[in-house]
């Protein structure tokens, strides 16, 4: 029965893990993602409740950990965007990004 479950669960984790990658696209190329999203602008905040090069809502920042550098996206660096938008691309997947979803 251990012998079962512990299949079970390693089946499990490897395909959690293989869902992962898939989703994230980790060679994802964030500045032409950033340059459909905000024209390129990793700072930009216009208003509309997407801040940064990426557009990342308050909330999704949040949830991704981006709070940890800065209080919204547009106050990050590009890079601390880019880390944030890993995280969030294996949670939710390329997704996230309209523009992602076009490429």
């Amino acid at each position: 029965m251990a012998a079962a479950l512990l299949l079970i669960v390693a089946l499990l984790d490897v395909s959690g893990a293989h869902a992962a990658a898939v989703h994230s696209k980790p060679g994802a190329d964030w500045d032409a993602i950033a340059r459909c999203e905000s024209g390129g602008n990793w700072k930009a905040n216009t208003g509309n409740g997407h801040y940064g090069g990426l557009q990342f809502t308050r909330s999704s920042w949040r949830a991704a950990g981006g709070r940890k550098y800065a209080p919204r996206a547009d106050l990050a660096t590009k890079a601390e965007q880019i880390a944030t938008a890993r995280r969030l691309a294996r949670m939710q997947g390329m997704g996230a990004w309209t523009c992602a979803r076009r490429r």
